[in-house]
């Protein structure tokens, strides 16, 4: 069965560091992209607020929130998941190594905060929903739908991990923040700030020798400048 892929929002970095900005300019938000694939409808990083995210599905596709059968998280930032929350009745799917890390970190906050004499509810309640967030994500599986597969991309987030999709004339590879701008694919760098550079470099690395086209974690769906689609 074919599958179609669709942006459905374009994101933005709120500070393009190779633009020379400083600062937050804009609101910073991902890529929001949709598989389709016949009764599966699976939306990649839903970051748009959860209003504007209802109006871009229906300009977009002309379809709801109830119509989404899978949501799949790139990484679990909450900038990526700001309007997840509208897919109650969905599957949440997101890299395994990306969500036992992300449990480990609240983990490990709660229990420094537990060692402090002075306890923030407002901290209690923020790492109490994100524990919440995390038990409703299932772990994705290596093979989503037929011929589309999980792509690890480590680096930017400890388990950041893509899609590569497979179409008739081209491979294309979701990549999240692993190669989040055009600017960035051009010049072959990594956003400044992540988890593990070596790896953020490696994953960017891999993700420019299999695909031929990507969705950039901020930006469209390009092609990639090393290759041409339709050829190996």
């Amino acid at each position: 069965m074919s599958v179609e892929i669709r942006i459905v929002s374009l994101g933005a970095l709120a500070s393009h560091p190779l633009r020379d900005e400083a600062g937050e300019r804009r609101p910073g938000h991902a890529t929001t992209s949709i598989l389709l694939c016949g009764d599966r409808r699976i939306l990649i990083d839903p970051s748009l607020p959860p209003d504007h995210l209802r109006q871009r599905l229906d300009e977009r596709l002309g379809i709801g929130p109830d119509e989404i059968s899978d949501v799949f998280l790139t990484d679990l930032r909450p900038e990526r998941r700001r309007g997840i929350g509208l897919f109650s009745e969905a599957n949440w799917l997101v890299g395994e190594a990306e969500r036992d890390a992300y449990r480990a970190a609240i983990d490990q906050r709660r229990y420094e905060l537990d060692d402090e004499d002075d306890l923030d509810p407002d901290s209690e309640r923020l790492l109490e929903s994100e524990s919440q967030v995390i038990a409703r994500c299932g772990a994705c599986p290596d093979r989503l739908l037929d011929g589309v597969d999980l792509f690890p991309l480590p680096g930017v987030t400890p388990g950041l991990c893509g899609l590569l999709v497979p179409l008739s004339r081209a491979t294309v590879l979701i990549c999240g923040d692993a190669v989040p701008t055009i600017e960035h694919l051009e010049q072959g760098q990594v956003l400044p700030h992540v988890a593990n550079l070596e790896q953020a470099q490696e994953s960017f690395r891999e993700a420019i020798e299999i695909a031929d086209q990507l969705v950039l974690g901020r930006d469209n769906m390009v092609n990639n400048p090393i290759r041409r689609p339709g050829l190996a």
